[in-house]
Parts: C-alpha cells; structure tokens; sequence
C-alpha cells in the first residue's frame, strides 16, 4: 500500500476525517467492484488552487469520466498554465487595507483569496487565442461550446511555448488530450464569457451565437447520461456547490419526470463543502434532501466532507490513486 492511503487509513478513522476515507473508498468500489464512472463537479477557485496537479492524473488514469465546472474554473487553468511564474501570492490577504485592494488592481492583479491573477498576461493572453478562433467559427458559421474553444486552442500547440507549469498539471490538458465530456453552465459568469459580450457590442463579432448556451449543454449531458448509465452506475463528486452542482444533478429528474424516461439515479455522490448545513441553501442541503428530487435514491451511498476542498480533494485523489 502506498504511503498516503497508508496514512489515511491509519490515522483517519473518526468524525469528519473517517468519511475522507469512507467516501473515497465507496468512489473505488463505484468504479472497480460497480464497474461504474464518476461524474465530477468543481465550483470555487480549485484551479487557480491548482487541483490540477492531482485531478489532471486522475483523468489520465481513468477515475474521472466527465465533469462540470464554473466558467472560472474552465479559464483558470489555461491562466495558470501560461502565466503562474507571474502570479502573485499574498500570504496576509486577511489584512489588506482597501488601499493596499486597490494598488493591486492599479497592478493589473486580479485577486483570488492569497492568490493574484495577472490581468494582461493570462487574461489577455488567452483572450487573443480565443477571439481568433470565435471569429474563425463564424466566419465558417460554426457552432461549439466554450470547452471545444479551450480543447480546440491546447491541442493546436498554439501555447506549447509559453507553459509556465509542468503540463502534466493541467487539468484541462489532460482532458482536451481525452476528449473528455465537460459541461460548463452559466459560462457568461467568467472572465471570458464577459469578454466575449465585450467584443460584440465593439463590433469584433457579429454576435454571440458561435458559442453554444447552457441549455445546449443540460441537452448534451441528457444524451450523455442515457448512454453510459446503461453501462453501469454513474457517481456524482460535488466540490463545493453552486450551478456546477445542481445543473448537473438535474439531468436525472428530467430525463425521469420531465421525459417520462426509465434512467437509474446517481449511483454514488459525495460532496466536499465548508458550508454550514442549512436550510433553502442548495451548497448546504443534506443529501437526503436530493431523494425528494428523484436525484438520489434511498441506497445511494451519500457523503459529506465538511471542510475546505482544497485541503480534502488532493488527499482523496492520492488514496484513489493509491499514491
């Protein structure tokens, strides 16, 4: 046994740390014992956390097989792959001034808690790639989705002279290398998704219509879902909450209720949040709440890990990965 599963398994064994281990043995039996697939959702900052160095190999090996994400999430890797030696950490981010706030954006830093985001050096960047491409798939009338626009950018090798990081710890590479299905609703809540609104009302576009919507997306994952949960259960690992995790979770009672469809439910799901278990709050819902939905059903193994993603998700992958 490797050394992290090891550790876990020796020194995790009670209260919020025992269902480390717990869920991440069920999200191993899912996919080993089940022969089932895992359907991941990242809200928050995890890639300007840079999840990627962990969840990047997880695509690889296989132990992730589709994912939704925030529009930042999706953009942030690409910053982070280009411009990281640039970024710039601000350890006591708790006691900044307001003054010290608005130095760093005369700067041209955006900030995301301790870390900040050089504006003309990732989001510029990225931002030049990708109007190219807008402009190409309208000229052609084309039609894809944001994602397709970043796999269509990194498999093109457009970038491959200006990684800042190990491509290796990429996720979003790793994922455009497999094609792997992401889904990415409410994808004008970005950076990227404003900029493209941006050159439109400047004239740089004609329009927006080159870029495929959220309901496209919730259509594409209904097919998604059809077909590969005849081949067995798929699981649903939620970190943190928000759209990146109700839309997704959606697709199982619209295929059941609104379409009268016979589809199994989620066959597994696991959610990593710091948000207090409440009431009317989606990110603080207990899963059982989800059963009521048709999301769940009554024997589907349920976990929650109260505690920050950015500490418990690398730790899980580790085990999963048995490193």
């Amino acid at each position: 046994m490797a050394f992290l599963r090891n550790f876990l398994k020796t020194h995790y064994k009670h209260f919020n740390s025992a269902v480390v281990v717990d869920a991440s043995e069920a999200y191993l039996d899912l996919l080993e014992k089940k022969k089932g697939k895992m359907f991941m959702t990242l809200a928050g900052a995890m890639s300007t956390a840079e999840l990627g160095k962990s969840l990047a190999e997880m695509i690889r090996q296989n132990k992730v097989h589709a994912i939704t994400c925030t529009g930042a999430n999706l953009e942030e890797d690409v910053f982070n792959l280009v411009a990281n030696k640039l970024y710039k950490r601000v350890p006591d981010y708790r006691h900044l001034t307001p003054e010290q706030e608005q130095e760093l954006g005369e700067a041209g830093f955006n900030r995301v808690t301790d870390t900040c985001i050089p504006e003309e050096e990732a989001f510029r960047k990225i931002e030049g790639h990708l109007l190219t491409l807008w402009q190409k798939a309208e000229k052609e009338n084309k039609r894809y989705f944001p994602h397709e626009y970043f796999y269509q950018l990194l498999l093109s090798d457009k970038l491959k002279g200006e990684y800042q990081i190990e491509p290796k710890d990429s996720w979003l590479l790793a994922a455009a290398e497999k094609n792997l299905p992401i889904f990415v609703p409410g994808w004008e809540d970005s950076t990227l998704g404003n900029v493209i609104v941006a050159r439109t009302m400047q004239g740089k576009l004609k329009g927006t219509t080159m870029v495929k919507t959220g309901l496209d997306y919730m259509h594409e994952l209904v097919g998604w879902y059809k077909k590969e949960s005849a081949g067995g259960p798929i699981g649903f690992f939620q970190i943190g909450g928000g759209i990146a995790g109700d839309f997704p979770i959606c697709a199982v009672p619209l295929m059941t209720q609104d379409l009268g469809m016979e589809v199994p439910r989620w066959g597994y799901f696991c959610q990593i949040s710091d948000s207090t278990t409440s009431y009317g709050s989606y990110s603080g819902a207990v899963p059982n709440e989800k059963i009521t939905w048709g999301k769940l059903g009554i024997d589907t193994p349920k976990f929650v890990i109260e505690s920050d993603a950015t500490i418990v998700a690398p730790l899980m992958f580790g085990y999963i990965l048995d490193w």
